[in-house]
């Protein structure tokens, strides 16, 4: 069935707005269908993969629409849809315009220069050829160009994974279990989840498998007291929330309000009530203060390039420039500074990322091992053990898109030492002094 001539316009029209980068994709493409309220599901769908598209494949999609007559916008946008949607689905182009695309699509694209293919800007190029090599950040970069799978997390205090399969069998959706995170499905198509009963009553809630092996790696109990340090929207608030299964106090700190705001509906459905939003000023907020060497399970989900989300938010690779990741490796340490003095003795710190750059993990980590002799390295082969997760690892989680079909994710994990209590010369030991309380 053929888009209409007009929906190559409207994508035109916001792509230009998007390639400012002065925000992210997805809230301008939000913007523009809220402005445009007229235009169908199907349309808004063909333009936002369109869009995508172009942002995986700006590179060489930029060079084949300079090369040629008429105007480079309009060409930029006829192969974002061609490619999204199919060459055959497009209405409203000249004749030439199908001769230039029909030449295009016998290009082999296996041959041109790997920086050109892999479509990414030089300085992340570079940058991942001298972590990964060649061979490597290829089938990475093939990987992060191609679109995500839709995960889903079900949620354990109201269904079973083996029930919400069959829910979603009789709609008809299918899915199947996610390799390694327990509670993940993934549906092999993007249908609309919203209005569906499991989606409004909690059973269900959209989450990348990575984000999901993220949560249980924490190790959250029940009765234990847990504080989700750079909680956002929520999503692994409400993971650890289910594995504590509603039991003890979860904290989900964020100096965001408006972030802090979208979880609470989203904990309305999941039927949570362990679960307190806090709002932070910053990493020393005396709101901290207050629970220091107190909790049993700090998650750091630090603020970071957002490189590993590219298979989601493609735009990100172009927004993001080399300075910008010194200053987040700075505030990363600080942020994970903070949030280390809530650690009891005994108990564990985790530091993540949605990005794949050592200065931005490896370093980091170490960094932090090298300033607090009061913290060990947990080695990731033995979290995932506890957890009963399959995973090769070494002393990190590593995941990445091409190995493990999931988002690129980092973590450590980091144990406090339990300190032995001083005695002073005038304080008796605690047995003694137990003692002593009685005989008065």
């Amino acid at each position: 069935m053929r888009l209409p001539p007009a929906i190559l316009a409207n994508a035109e029209e916001v792509l230009r707005d998007i390639l400012r980068f002065t925000a992210p994709a997805d809230t301008t493409l939000s913007r523009y269908f809220r402005d445009h309220p007229r235009l169908g599901s199907r349309e808004r769908g063909a333009i936002a993969e369109g869009i995508y598209a172009i942002l995986r494949n700006k590179s060489f999609f930029t060079d084949f629409a300079e090369a040629g007559n008429g105007p480079t916008m309009r060409r930029l946008t006829i192969l974002g849809l061609a490619e999204a949607m199919g060459a055959d689905s497009l209405g409203g182009l000249t004749e030439e315009e199908v001769e230039w695309l029909e030449r295009i699509k016998q290009i082999d694209r296996n041959l041109m220069p790997a920086n050109m293919r892999s479509n990414m800007p030089k300085w992340l190029f570079d940058k991942l050829i001298a972590q990964f090599g060649e061979a490597e950040t290829m089938l990475l970069a093939d990987a992060l160009n191609a679109p995500a799978p839709l995960d889903l997390r079900v949620n354990s205090l109201k269904s079973t994974r083996e029930d919400v399969m069959l829910a979603l069998a009789e709609a008809p959706i299918l899915s199947t279990p996610t390799p390694f995170a327990p509670l993940g499905l993934r549906v092999l198509k993007k249908p609309s989840l919203q209005n569906m009963p499991l989606f409004q009553s909690g059973a269900i809630e959209v989450q990348d498998e990575g984000s999901q092996i993220l949560s249980q790696i924490v190790g959250a109990k029940r009765g234990e007291m847990v504080v989700d340090f750079c909680a956002g929207a929520g999503g692994k608030t409400l993971a650890l929330g289910a594995l504590m299964r509603n039991t003890g106090r979860l904290y989900a700190f964020d100096v965001s309000e408006k972030r802090l705001a979208k979880l609470k509906p989203r904990m309305a459905r999941s039927g949570l009530s362990n679960v307190h939003p806090v709002q932070i000023a910053h990493e020393r907020d005396a709101k901290i203060k207050r629970l220091a060497g107190k909790i049993d399970r700090v998650l750091v989900d630090a603020p970071c390039s957002g490189l590993g989300t590219l298979r989601r938010n493609p735009d990100v690779k172009w927004r993001q420039q080399p300075n910008s990741i010194v200053e987040l490796q700075a505030k990363q340490a600080a942020i994970l500074a903070g949030a280390a003095r809530l650690v009891k003795g005994g108990g564990r710190l985790v530091y993540a990322t949605c990005s794949f750059l050592n200065e931005e993990n490896d370093a980091i980590a170490e960094q932090f091992l090298a300033a607090n002799p009061d913290f060990t390295l947990v080695p990731m082969n033995k979290v995932l053990a506890e957890q009963k997760i399959e995973l090769e690892m070494g002393d990190y989680l590593k995941l990445l898109p091409h190995l493990h079909q999931t988002d690129g994710f980092f973590a450590a994990v980091f144990e406090r030492k339990v300190m032995p209590k001083k005695v002073y010369a005038d304080e008796k030991p605690a047995d003694e002094a137990d003692a002593a309380d009685t005989a008065e």
